[in-house]
């Protein structure tokens, strides 16, 4: 009986039979992401560094600690799929994906109800609908513009002077959010100082840029036909400012994954695994 078979049956493996690891790899704007899945689908492992021009040694990095986390050494991997805006760049790859795919079927593995995802990191934010089992079925993406992503986040972080890690939580604390109207992130900035020659305290300053995200998030969400749950991914999802921001203004639940920066390589490594599957003949129902 092989491994496919004892999992359809509900059978664990006995300790000589071999795993199979297929790893997905999400070379991002912010941060380059590793998720490891056995051949069961189960994620195992956990990895990231921040991106950098080096795109090899930066995904070479995410993926050794994923694999770290998860017990294992890289030459046990049998499989790895890249994606994200370096994904054609990591030569160790067996098989390219486009993000916006690998988003869309992560996050359905997590959350087979939503039909909705919304993926915001630092380069972009896209609102995804979904159909036929984590399939993309139309998207909006922000324009060019930085003021529509995470990477204006951390420009605010930056001039008010507070960690990225800290602005979830300060959000959180606002009393007076200050409103921020404009869709250039440099006129944004423009309306940050003045909100700080004010006298406006941070907490309402960050709250203020959440509900901006939040505003310019629901209208994407809207072109995309939003009509029920919305599965929250990407690193600004971290942000717990920004997913109360969300829920507050969408007025629709709001699915957040407990590790919401990693779900797009989540998404390659089960794509990954199902090529694999696929190429040797095993039928795996686990990840269909």
């Amino acid at each position: 009986m092989n491994s496919a078979e004892r999992c359809q049956q509900g059978i664990t493996k006995t300790e000589s039979e071999t795993v199979t690891y297929v790893a997905g790899v999400d070379l991002g704007a912010g941060a380059t992401k590793t998720v490891l899945v056995d051949d069961e689908g189960r994620r195992v492992g956990f990895g990231a560094a921040r991106t950098r021009a080096d795109f090899n040694a930066i995904a070479r990095q995410s993926l050794e600690q994923a694999c770290a986390d998860a017990g294992i050494s890289p030459g046990d991997i049998s499989y790895l799929a890249a994606t994200g805006l370096g994904r054609y760049s990591f030569a160790d790859r067996n098989i390219q994906i486009t993000d916006l795919t690998c988003g869309a079927r992560g996050a359905y593995a997590l959350y087979p109800e939503a039909a909705f995802v919304l993926d915001m990191g630092a380069q972009s934010t896209r609102a995804i609908a979904l159909r036929d089992a984590g399939k993309v079925k139309t998207f909006r993406t922000n324009e060019k513009c930085a003021a529509g992503s995470g990477g204006f986040l951390e420009r605010i972080c930056r001039y008010l002077e507070v960690r990225l890690e800290d602005i979830g939580r300060l959000s959180m604390e606002a009393t007076q959010p200050q409103p921020i109207s404009s869709v250039c992130a440099v006129l944004a900035e423009s309306e940050i100082i003045n909100h700080v020659s004010e006298g406006r305290s941070v907490a309402d300053i960050l709250r203020g840029a959440h509900d901006s995200l939040a505003g310019r998030a629901l209208s994407q969400l809207r072109m995309v036909g939003l009509s029920g749950s919305v599965v929250f991914i990407g690193g600004v999802a971290l942000q717990e400012g920004m997913v109360d921001a969300c829920r507050k203004r969408f007025q629709t639940t709001i699915h957040v994954p407990d590790h919401p920066g990693h779900v797009v390589a989540y998404g390659a490594a089960i794509l990954g695994l199902q090529r694999y599957q696929k190429r040797f003949g095993i039928v795996m129902s686990a990840v269909a």
